[in-house]
């Protein structure tokens, strides 16, 4: 045993040598690793602050932006609950007209009706304009059905509106519901 620890220790021996001569020649070539100086730890912080502060403003501008959408479409919920009361005005409106006896009637609708109508106007309401002969667009229109075209050049064109569609301000809150000819 006497032989293996006296190798053990003359191994440990030479490796601490072999490491300070590793140091040594590191001292001599000048590849010895400085510790930052103050400078390079300030020009660290700084670019560290710098992107911090980037990213901040980044963040305060996408909120803003989303804070200005969420305004912009606040309503539209209560819009889009409201769009049935418009179309049952317009049906009313349209029976109205078949009997003329009842001007006085008809009168009282359309006041309700412009005055209600010109309220969502004002909250950023506007209709889709619809009409026979437009060509069909999915992003703009929900297809309901398909008839034979009673012409050629209306065939894949709009032949009738079904249902009005609404925008609240640039976003379609519901599409026109239209009938395409085949």
């Amino acid at each position: 045993m006497s032989k293996k620890d006296n190798r053990n220790e003359e191994e440990i021996i030479n490796e601490q040598e072999s490491v300070q001569d590793k140091d040594n020649q590191e001292v001599e070539s000048g590849d010895v690793k400085e510790e930052p100086t103050a400078e390079e730890l300030i020009q660290v912080e700084k670019d560290k602050f710098l992107r911090l502060f980037a990213e901040f403003e980044n963040y305060k501008k996408r909120t803003t932006r989303e804070r200005i959408e969420l305004f912009k479409t606040a309503g539209q919920e209560l819009m889009t609950s409201l769009l049935p009361i418009v179309d049952d005005f317009e049906r009313a409106l349209t029976h109205i007209e078949e009997d003329n006896n009842e001007d006085e009637l008809r009168k009282g609708v359309t006041l309700i009706y412009q005055k209600f109508y010109n309220t969502l106007e004002q909250k950023g309401l506007s209709k889709i304009e619809t009409n026979t002969g437009d060509n069909f667009d999915a992003e703009m229109h929900e297809a309901i059905t398909q008839i034979p075209a009673p012409s050629e050049d209306l065939k894949g064109k709009i032949i009738d509106c079904v249902e009005k569609g609404y925008k609240l301000g640039d976003k379609i809150i519901r599409y026109p519901k239209v009938v395409i000819g085949q």
